[in-house]
Parts: C-alpha cells; structure tokens; sequence
C-alpha cells in the first residue's frame, strides 16, 4: 500500500530535539552484561511504544517520530545498544541472543509488562525474535526497513571486518562523509539538510567496532525459522528508495508472519524517521489505534 510522505523540516527537528532534552527522562541500567542507557518519554501510565534503534545509530534518532508519539498519548522507551565503549560490554561474548536479553531486562527494570515493539533495521531482528520469544508482551509489532535476515555481500563483509579492528567512532573513518553523499544523500531529497546532518551526528556517534559486530553478527543470522511463532499483528514500514534493505528481504518477513501489514513510503529511503516523521508517526498511531483481533 503505497502512501505519500510529508518531508521534515527544520521545524520538525528543532522541536523533536529541544523536546527530546526537556522531556525525556534518561537514566542507566546496570544489567549484567552492560550499563545500559535509556530514555523513557510520556506517562508511565500510558500504553508503551518501545523503540530499537538500527546498526549505526542512537536513541535519539527517533525523537520526532516519538515527539508526535507522546502527544498521540502513548509511553515512548529507547536504548542504546551494547557498543563496547563507555558502557563496559564485552562485545566479544555478545551474539544476537544477548540483545534480545537486554531489551527483557530493561522492560523487566522498568516493569513494563505489555508494550508495541518498535525495531528499526538491524532493530528490527531483536524485535523479531523478542516478540516470538514472549508473544504475550507484545501485543503489536512495527518493523522500519525490517528483516529476518540481509546477508552481506562481499564488500560489506570485507568492511565489517575490517571495522571490527578499527578504534574510534564513524564519525572518525576517512571518506566517511563523501561515502554518505553517495549512498544516504539521495534518500534525502526533498528535505533540508539539516535532516541529514542530523543522521551524519548520530550515525557518527556510533564506535566503528559497535557497527561491524552487529554487521557480522547479520552475516550469520537467519530468523525465517522463528516467523512462525511472530502472532501479533505486525506493521512493516518501507520506503521505496530504501538502497540498504532489499525489498525481497522485507517479503520474507511478510511472507513468514501470518499477521503482516506493510505500507510503503513514497520517495523514501531506508530513514523515514529522519526525512518524514509525521508520516512514520501517523502510520503507527493508526495501526495502535486498530481494534485487536
């Protein structure tokens, strides 16, 4: 089902930011495995939205999607990944399985026993194999350029590797920014370029060890067996630019989950919470908003 976008703006950006650093309530969770950073924006007492951001990126990134969230009514949680840096993980004994283990553990922390599951890209994964794992907590799930699995080409693979030895942050690579203005500058058009500097500072933030683990972690991951036991009603979220999550990966997941949905965004790329938020939010308030089977 195709839908046309309303592109961001300054004001979308501004707002979404400066609301995100007022209202939020941010705090760390000591789990066993890591210090664990989460926001925690809205009523408590309101219906969860929880969000899982993608390979190389941050919490923040969906504060404009999570800013009309909260007006709509609903509880919006993020966290950070595991990355190996400030926050003590051993990212050598971290596998698929103990993402999925830390999103338990934070819901458990903030007892939250029923929530949507919001993954995005390599967040969709842990989304997937937590709502099969524990069907009952989530009654609803929303996939933003979602998979079961993205095997990795060649170069990909030769990247990730590489990566996995290299210090710093992505915002330190060589070239990093001229590589954005030929893979993720065109999935931009039609918005003001703060939009995409703003995906520049939060991809930047991420260590260039963080993003190749979970990149080869993908290599690997295969979760087409676990579909099946995915029951929820389940939207999925794809741009028809979208140059990093190959359509037919998005058909797996359509065609393994009995309750999938999947709208696609017009003159989108694979970041619609960066370059047309209000369409992203309205289209997960209404699925929120349909009656439960």
């Amino acid at each position: 089902m195709p839908i046309a976008p309303t592109p961001t703006t300054v004001a979308d950006l501004r707002d979404g930011q400066r609301r995100y650093d007022a209202e939020a309530r941010r705090a760390t969770l000591a789990t066993p495995r890591y210090r664990l950073d989460y926001a925690d924006w809205g009523d408590p007492a309101r219906p969860a939205v929880v969000f899982v951001h993608g390979m190389a990126d941050q919490m923040k990134s969906f504060c404009m999607v999570q800013a009309r969230l909260a007006d709509a009514g609903y509880r919006c949680v993020s966290y950070e990944l595991a990355d190996g840096t400030h926050d003590g993980a051993a990212l050598s004994h971290y596998g698929h399985a103990q993402f999925v283990e830390d999103l338990f553990a934070l819901l458990d922390h903030l007892d939250v026993r029923r929530a949507t599951l919001l993954g995005a890209s390599f967040g969709s994964t842990v989304a997937l194999q937590a709502a099969a794992a524990q069907p009952g907590r989530f009654p609803r799930v929303v996939l933003q350029g979602g998979f079961a699995r993205r095997p990795l080409n060649s170069v990909e693979l030769a990247l990730a590797t590489l990566g996995s030895w290299l210090p710093g942050r992505m915002e330190q690579l060589p070239m990093r920014r001229k590589m954005m203005s030929v893979a993720d500058a065109p999935q931009f058009v039609g918005t003001p370029p703060e939009a995409l500097a703003f995906l520049e500072a939060m991809g930047g933030r991420t260590p260039v060890k963080a993003a190749a683990h979970r990149g080869l972690i993908l290599k690997d991951l295969d979760l087409r067996p676990a579909l099946a036991g995915v029951t929820q009603p389940l939207l999925m979220i794809g741009g028809d630019r979208d140059t990093i999550v190959p359509r037919p990966c998005e058909a797996e997941v359509e065609a393994g989950v009995r309750g999938a949905r999947r709208v696609e965004v017009r003159e989108c790329g694979h970041y619609p919470q960066y370059t047309c938020p209000a369409t992203m939010a309205a289209e997960v308030v209404a699925f929120l908003g349909e009656p439960e089977a």
